[in-house]
């Protein structure tokens, strides 16, 4: 399903096959707005739409894996955004590995995925991707007549994964790590940039799209409305909603973006391109998400003992900011959270902690 722009609102589109022409069709409905309820709202109905021009005749079932996921794909490229696009083919071409591309799609069962799932070297929260991708791509070719019918994947339930709390220590690192980690730190701009993002709580992506007029120092705010795409190159709309937003610039936080100005200023002078972005390569380009993760891993495994991510560094603000005593809400609006099970997994684990600190102190109290 896509949706195109007209003049009473948006229309959303569907394709099908008719099984008793084999040509493709099309058939679309008209809704007010463009949102993730209304989409559901007008798949609904599209899918109505199409059961009753369809009708009783059974649908193509005879089909390969490979060639389901083909079409898949290939509508896949025209009607989602490249990252999208990219991120299902990826999970499609996965998934033909697993359950073998020449499968027959009408000889799948509920015991044949999950089985093929249970033996896979994966954790629970990979194979639930995997599990819910593979799901999209199969209600996608029912829709299309392309499969029969695909009602036992209701039957397959999701892997559990071991709760936040078991592991929510390795999410972030303790002032006295990235006190440490900063310390030994030797590359400038990697170290400028661990500082920015330890004190901002950006999004990797996030930072590595912002503009130079995104951070007004005179304001104390940093302007996040887009992020960049490192495996597609492309810088798309921020993640959600709520991911659009302003963020305030604390003391620290000014010191760490205005020593990163400087920094870049150097490098430009020293490398002579010219680029609208706040950060970047000696080439002006994007920075190098993995350059920076490879030089973060390293040093965090050799200074701490911890192999982190540049994401664990969102955590560590969350966490710093909990210690600090800044609310959840506070917090979340913050770092572009509606609503986020880890940032409340971090606030709790911090304030149940300070309690505890705060009782061990009050235990050997005399006061009479």
């Amino acid at each position: 399903m896509w949706a195109e722009k007209v003049k009473t609102g948006y229309k959303f589109v569907e394709r099908y096959r008719d099984p008793l022409t084999g040509q493709i069709r099309r058939t679309s409905v008209v809704m007010e707005k463009d949102t993730s309820q209304t989409r559901k709202v007008a798949q609904r109905a599209l899918d109505a739409k199409i059961q009753s021009a369809v009708g009783d005749n059974e649908p193509v079932a005879d089909i390969t894996l490979e060639k389901l996921a083909e079409q898949y794909i290939a509508e896949q490229k025209m009607t989602k955004k490249e990252a999208t696009s990219r991120r299902n083919r990826f999970m499609a071409q996965k998934a033909l590995r697993i359950f073998g591309k020449n499968t027959l799609v009408s000889a799948l069962n509920a015991n044949y995925i999950r089985t093929r799932l249970i033996a896979l070297d994966e954790k629970p929260d990979v194979k639930n991707e995997i599990l819910k991708r593979f799901k999209g791509m199969l209600r996608w070719g029912f829709r299309h007549d392309l499969t029969g019918d695909v009602s036992y994947l209701d039957k397959i339930e999701r892997f559990k994964a071991p709760p936040h709390r078991e592991k929510i220590e390795d999410k972030y690192l303790e002032a006295s790590e990235l006190s440490d980690l900063l310390d030994d730190m030797q590359h400038p701009i990697w170290k400028a940039v661990t500082k920015f993002l330890v004190l901002s709580g950006l999004r990797f992506g996030e930072f590595a799209a912002l503009k130079k007029s995104d951070v007004d120092l005179d304001e104390r705010m940093i302007h996040v409305s887009m992020t960049y795409d490192p495996n597609s190159k492309i810088e798309t709309e921020a993640k959600t909603y709520d991911s659009c937003r302003d963020v305030y610039m604390q003391d620290e936080l000014i010191t760490a973006a205005k020593e990163l100005k400087l920094l870049m200023m150097k490098q430009k002078v020293m490398n002579g391109y010219s680029t609208n972005l706040y950060m970047c390569r000696k080439d002006g380009s994007h920075v190098s998400y993995y350059a920076y993760n490879k030089y973060l891993q390293e040093n965090a495994l050799r200074v701490i003992g911890k192999k982190i991510t540049p994401h664990a560094l969102r955590h560590t603000h969350v966490s710093l900011l909990a210690e600090n005593g800044i609310n959840i809400d506070t917090i979340s609006r913050r770092i572009g959270h509606s609503d986020s099970e880890i940032t409340k997994s971090i606030y709790l684990h911090i304030t149940e902690r300070l309690k505890e600190k705060e009782n061990d102190q009050l235990k050997g109290l005399k006061i009479i």
